[in-house]
């Protein structure tokens, strides 16, 4: 089975390249089927899995709202929604064993979720990190997301910064750092079609058949 984790910083294209790369290799490509396993195993709302999902902007301000004392008026008489209590690290504990669960099972395509490090020690996974330049990155969230310029790039920098935090927090590293991949790839310039196949060709070689 392959096993393909792909880093994708803002406007790089990964919601693209990855379900490319896993329709080349046949294998499902896997990103919501993350939070949703999360939030079956915690027994909660697929909702309130992706409030607390890595890609989304203020999770460390949350974190950090939830360590303060709460107030006499939040405690009485107000019965906070599970999330609210959950601790940062056992959601991502749930999240790293979704990523090893689904990769076992039948392989695939993993966008985000820091699976890279998640994974690093899977024999056969090939860890690629999408990029580029972030004035190309902005101009491609444009065209693809119909985005004005100034949404745009408070985008990429929202998305960047909240995905650097979280891996930096929780795993100590910087998710930008070249040694967490075999290949590292700027889909700004090379075509979603050449990336995939570079990516293919990779997973290939790293996993013969046959």
């Amino acid at each position: 089975m392959y096993v393909v984790t792909v880093s994708a910083a803002f406007g790089a294209g990964g919601g693209t390249i990855g379900p490319a790369v896993a329709e080349r290799l046949d294998v499902p490509f896997i990103d919501r089927a993350i939070p949703a396993a999360v939030a079956d195993d915690l027994g909660v709302s697929i909702e309130d899995a992706l409030s607390r999902d890595e890609q989304v902007k203020g999770w460390l301000s949350r974190m950090l709202a939830a360590a303060a004392p709460l107030s006499s008026d939040y405690m009485i008489g107000y019965d906070p929604p599970r999330m609210a209590l959950l601790p940062d690290a056992e959601f991502v504990n749930c999240t790293q064993s979704a990523i090893r669960k689904v990769v076992c099972a039948k392989g695939g395509v993993i966008l985000g979720r820091a699976a890279a490090i998640v994974l690093r020690d899977h024999p056969t996974a090939v860890h690629v990190r999408l990029d580029g330049d972030p004035d190309r990155r902005v101009r491609r969230a444009m065209r693809t997301m119909h985005l004005s310029e100034q949404q745009a790039r408070d985008a990429l920098d929202h998305n960047d910064s909240a995905r650097t935090s979280y891996v930096k927090h929780f795993y100590r590293t910087d998710p930008a750092n070249p040694c967490h991949y075999h290949m590292l790839l700027d889909s700004t310039r090379l075509s979603v079609e050449t990336c995939a196949d570079l990516i293919v060709a990779a997973a290939k070689a790293s996993h013969p058949v046959g």
